[in-house]
């Protein structure tokens, strides 16, 4: 088996140095052994444990979530419930972020119509409705 250094394993996983340095600091990643140079000595799995964080993020989960699946990935009673009740939750998660999102622009479109743009910054609706002032 062919350890790779912090350097090779970033290259391949696609992500920085610093990364895997914060990883290993949040235990989504262990710490290797080093060589005695003292070189971080990373085993070859490093890098699909890594890339599974990554795309993990990508789909929005957090990294207490992705710590979650993990643990899930590493327990061999998990049962594939188990991961779907996460990814459902976090799929519950997103839509509610979406509807947020929905009445944010709203909110925001109903502010622009009001503001005709040529008036005084003292005078402006947008301004005035943030500062409670309507």
């Amino acid at each position: 088996m062919k350890m790779l250094t912090i350097g090779r394993l970033a290259c391949r996983a696609g992500v920085g140095i610093e990364t895997i340095r914060f990883y290993e600091r949040k235990g989504l990643l262990d710490q290797p052994p080093r060589s005695p140079a003292g070189y971080r000595q990373y085993p070859p799995e490093a890098v699909q444990r890594l890339m599974f964080i990554r795309r993990a993020k990508e789909l929005g989960f957090t990294l207490g979530e992705i710590g979650e699946l993990l643990a899930l990935d590493d327990d061999p009673g998990t049962t594939c419930a188990d991961v779907r009740q996460r990814a459902a939750r976090k799929r519950d998660d997103i839509d509610r972020r979406i509807r947020d999102l929905g009445k944010m622009r709203l909110a925001l479109d109903m502010l622009l119509a009001s503001c005709p743009g040529d008036a005084p910054s003292d005078q402006c609706p947008i301004l005035q409705a943030l500062a409670g002032q309507e």
